[in-house]
């Protein structure tokens, strides 16, 4: 409310040029509001990789303001900028590239970064700096005639009105101890109209413009059966933003984890055509321009502006800044079986059982809250759970793992140790009178851990360790849930604002963090309770940025509906865009019984999507995947047994994904850049570079209009291997067997020629090749391989990368990183060439030591697929293969 009532125009704030000051690691300078005569530093900096940085603070505050800790890897390495003029009430300063000048205008206050002398984005041009600076009380100032207003009885409704110095919320009264501290600032985006990004909501791809209604919120919030197409924001938040054109993307990271409201709106606007451009007639040409405007409640202004200029460069520079993906252990991308609860250990063993006897694979069956004694975490229920050690064990011998909830609510209980632990070391969050915040959770009354505290998270983290965690073994992992954090019966049912956390910070301050922390400090105990040797896996509902350095997300309580099928694309699109590759939807819908049809539909979908796990709502009735009939049964059992053959693929993309930022699953504009059709495309995606999937997401579909972009692509369907006719906007029939998926031409996919059990049971299959051939007859592929649980690749480079060529008819595999040095004894039995153009007469292999062999291949005249067959080529050696 206070925002907004500051309108556009011009700024109240001037730049005090002779301030200015100049070292290897920044510029700083002072800028004035012209009626309050309040001081703000501005301190702007440009980080290697094309990224710069601006802070705005107060010159001396009351009390030092929240600065985000922990969410950056490093303080980065900044570059040194030089002062090309500092006259006439301009201020320009060029970076070492000298492709970015950065021209800040004195009075009013703004900036703009240039490229190549092209604007690419402006700050402050609407006037919309604000700043609220920290002031004693209003009872506690000395009367004098600016403030004396401020007591009179209508000054004092307004001040309530407002909210500054405390607001109702319903029944609750947030009191704000240091009174109002909210700050705010808009970006221009010149010759944008497309942008993405700030998870985390029930929307569409593209942002829309908020110009005549609300705006996207980022406040993590349990919203049960959220609503769709809302900007109310729910479970996580990354204040990340792309924009893109069709040369050039851009990234607004806006670091603040108070509450925060992102209005967006785009406009045309004439701007002057470039000296000596061809369109000489005419002088103006019409572009479009896209505002931003970031409001937070408290904090600093510490945004980074990410000049890309491609969308891969962006997700590196944001990997730069708060890390890349976590690569997780293999099992943790096979498919996860999870239900609001399985009731016991006879339960669990049947359910277990029933994916054998149904011959259908999965790695993972999970405990939801009422496994626990009371749901007192880190616990069994004593009857239900008799022996949780040997139900591990038996499905250990299965080779399959358990994941079990932690929340981060610890219910209110002397006699429980964890509670009576944290209670004695003052480990709670404390409410404003200092006493332990508490609040209704599942256990009913229930304090929270405060995980802002690094003493509190490394305690938490030790509450893991084998011989602490009674029953646990080391194929028992983690999901961290109602951490946003969820308190019932609280205000919009989290914790209050002035609640109090680790050095005296208020929760409005650190609210958005509060679940990243949390699984930063269950990722920790699982690491330390193998003594540093083994990956973790821990999901969580609650999220910030980086929180992909320490593990998965799902989209929370979503609806066994048509809608949230079809709106799960753009919301695992957008948290993939902002950094956190592993995630997913719950397949059928949490809430509710989903049809039959649904059903199957969502595994398709899910089969294809990054984190792959069936989960369901106490009140819905069992939905394993055989309870469908023998028909759906066996559409389920395929989808699923697609993804366990895929996982060679899926593995090396979350290896690029760790090691180059590369999203696993992305919008086709990523991939497509330049072509326009793609930008708001949402209902089909690139799984990697190689593959287009397209989800049925209608009700009884006969057929769909997919898409396969690029004018010089070729496309090929990814199970008939045969090559799509006239490629562009298409109408392709459906039937319930399966979804569109499409391979694209130049790229090699790995495969595992069959499915197993679960991801353990597949370790010795063979691969097999598909190797798409683009309009030159070339493709290109890798395969990363290592043990799949351990550290062991970054530690003693126990790994195994290698490259696929296909060029002038010789297929050939070659190493791809020297310095990796894992053995398998796994071979590459199949290779199947797409587009091949005619029969050959004869193929030989080679290995590395001159041996060569013939090959028995078959060719399919339809579909000009050659097929090469009992190869045994090993996996971990050079080869070729010949074709005449």
């Amino acid at each position: 409310r206070r925002q907004k009532l500051l309108n556009p125009g011009k700024s109240l704030y001037r730049v005090l040029l002779d301030s200015v000051t100049l070292n290897d690691e920044n510029v700083q300078f002072q800028i004035i509001h012209e009626e309050n005569k309040v001081l703000l530093q501005v301190e702007i900096c440009e980080i290697e990789g094309n990224i710069f940085r601006l802070k705005i603070d107060e010159a001396s505050p009351l009390r030092a303001r929240y600065k985000v800790p922990d969410v950056l890897i490093k303080e980065p390495t900044t570059q040194r900028l030089f002062i090309s003029q500092k006259e006439a009430g301009i201020l320009a300063l060029s970076s070492v590239n000298e492709d970015y000048k950065l021209q800040v205008t004195a009075n009013p206050f703004q900036i703009e970064l240039q490229s190549k002398g092209e604007t690419v984005l402006s700050m402050n041009s609407n006037g919309l700096l604000y700043f609220e600076h920290l002031q004693p009380h209003p009872t506690d100032r000395k009367p004098t005639e600016e403030n004396k207003e401020a007591t009179s009885d209508s000054s004092k409704e307004k001040l309530e009105d407002l909210g500054l110095w405390q607001e109702k919320f319903g029944s609750f009264l947030d009191i704000k101890a240091h009174g109002p501290s909210s700050v705010g600032m808009d970006f221009s985006l010149h010759g944008f109209d497309h942008v993405y990004g700030i998870p985390q909501h029930t929307e569409a791809l593209l942002l829309k413009n908020t110009s005549d209604g609300d705006a996207y919120r980022l406040y993590n919030l349990d919203i049960f059966g959220h609503k769709i197409h809302d900007k109310i924001g729910i479970y996580g938040s990354v204040p990340l933003l792309l924009a893109h054109k069709t040369n050039r993307t851009s990234g607004i990271f806006w670091l603040n984890s108070s509450e925060t409201l992102v209005d967006i709106s785009t406009r045309a606007v004439a701007e002057d055509m470039p000296f000596g451009s061809a369109a000489e007639t005419a002088k103006q040409r019409v572009v479009p321009l896209t505002d931003v405007r970031w409001m937070s409640e408290s904090g600093i202004i510490d945004v980074f502006l990410l000049m890309g200029p491609t969308a891969f460069d962006i997700f590196k520079q944001f990997a730069q800044l708060t890390g890349t993906q976590a690569l997780p252990p293999l099992f943790s991308l096979g498919y996860h079986q999870c239900r609001w609860n399985y009731e016991d250990e006879q339960d669990v063993k049947a359910v277990d059982a029933g994916f054998d006897e149904h011959d259908i694979p999965y790695d993972v069956i999970w405990l939801d809250i009422e496994h626990t004694d009371g749901k007192r975490y880190f616990t069994w229920d004593k009857k239900k759970f008799q022996n949780p050690r040997k139900m591990q064990e038996h499905l250990r011998k299965k080779k399959r793992k358990l994941v079990v909830i932690v929340d981060p609510h610890v219910k209110v209980d002397p006699t429980y140790s964890l509670y009576s632990q944290a209670k004695d070391k003052g480990y709670f969050v404390k409410d404003r009178n200092g006493q332990d915040f508490e609040g209704i959770c599942w256990p009913g009354s229930s304090c929270y851990l405060d995980f802002t505290n690094p003493e509190v998270r490394k305690w938490y983290a030790d509450q893991f360790a084998f011989k602490t965690y009674k029953g646990s073994t080391n194929i028992l992992f983690v999901w961290n849930d109602m951490n946003e954090p969820s308190v019932f019966k609280g205000a919009e049912l989290t914790m209050q604002k002035d609640a109090v956390h680790y050095n005296n910070w208020e929760h409005r301050e650190v609210h958005n963090l509060y679940g990243f922390y949390q699984q930063m400090a269950t990722a920790e105990g699982l690491i330390r309770r193998s003594a540093g040797k083994e990956r973790p896996f821990v999901l969580t509902r609650s999220f910030f940025a980086g929180s992909q350095k320490y593990g998965a997300v799902w989209t929370g309580d979503n609806t066994a509906e048509w809608g949230y099928l079809k709106i799960s694309i753009p919301m695992l699109l957008t948290i993939s865009m902002a950094g956190i590759s592993f995630c997913g939807a719950d397949v059928g819908g949490f809430i509710g019984d989903p049809e039959p049809e649904l059903l199957v539909r969502w595994y398709q979908a899910g089969a294809y999507q990054p984190f792959f796990r069936g989960h369901s709502n106490m009140e819905s009735k069992r939905r394993e995947p055989w309870l469908f009939g023998e028909k759906k049964t066996q559409i389920i059992r395929e989808a699923i047994r697609e993804r366990y053959v895929l996982l060679p693929y899926l593995y090396t993309l979350f290896y690029r994904a760790h090691t180059a930022a590369e999203p696993v699953m992305r919008p086709l504009w990523i991939e497509f850049p330049g072509k326009i059709e793609t930008f708001g495309v949402e209902n089909e995606y690139m799984l990697g570079n190689a593959l287009l999937v397209h989800p049925v997401t209608e009700q009884e579909a006969k057929a769909v209009s997919v898409l396969l972009p690029g004018s010089e692509e070729i496309w090929y369907d990814f199970r008939k291997f045969k090559r799509v006719e006239d490629p562009g906007a298409l109408k392709i029939p459906v039937t319930l067997e399966n979804i569109p998926v499409f391979q694209r031409g130049g790229t090699v996919i790995p495969l595992k020629t069959t499915a197993g059990k679960s991801t353990e049971w597949m370790i010795d299959i063979s691969y097999e090749l598909h190797v798409a051939l683009d309009t030159e007859a070339c493709a290109i592929g890798e395969l990363y391989l290592d043990d799949g649980h351990s550290f062991q690749y970054l530690h003693k480079k126990q790994f195994l990368y290698r490259k696929f060529t296909f060029h002038k008819n010789i297929l050939s595999s070659s190493c791809t990183d020297e310095s990796g040095q894992y053995h398998t004894t796994c071979v590459v039995e199949r290779v199947i060439i797409l587009g091949f153009g005619q029969q050959p007469t004869f193929a030989t292999a080679c290995s590395k030591d001159g041996k060569e062999k013939e090959v028995v291949f078959t060719y399919d005249t339809k579909t000009s697929a050659l097929t090469l067959e009992n190869l045994a080529l090993s996996v971990d050696a050079d080869w070729e293969i010949c074709i005449n």
